[in-house]
């Protein structure tokens, strides 16, 4: 098995339980783990081979752009999605933190953090 990261995708989004939020949207940070066997990929060097990185920046880029009240929603879509997607992932991490949040106080960013594995 092998990892291969996305980190620090940065993207402008309509999310929030709050009215303002979906209107006048916020900055987010999306970070994101997979793991799959590289060991074909390392040989051949082949894009089929592997997981193609340019490919789960386009999912969160779609996923993100979808409005969700919740940080969760996101993430389990941007989930699914890959492994619906690419039969290669065998697990997924993805941290998705909402930069400056509206929550009364000095805050960098609220994160979430979710893990799933393919099913067999």
């Amino acid at each position: 098995m092998g990892i291969i990261k996305v980190e620090n995708i940065r993207v402008f989004a309509y999310h929030g339980c709050l009215q303002e939020e979906t209107k006048i949207g916020s900055d987010y940070r999306v970070d994101l783990q997979v793991e799959a066997n590289l060991q074909t990929s390392s040989k051949t060097d082949k894009l089929i081979d592997t997981v193609d990185y340019v490919f789960l920046n386009r999912i969160i880029k779609d996923e993100m752009a979808i409005p969700a009240q919740l940080l969760e929603t996101v993430a389990k879509r941007i989930l699914n999605r890959i492994f619906n997607e690419d039969k290669l992932v065998k697990k997924a991490t993805v941290w998705v933190s909402k930069l400056n949040p509206p929550i009364g106080g000095d805050v960098e960013k609220v994160t979430i953090k979710m893990t799933d594995k393919r099913k067999k």
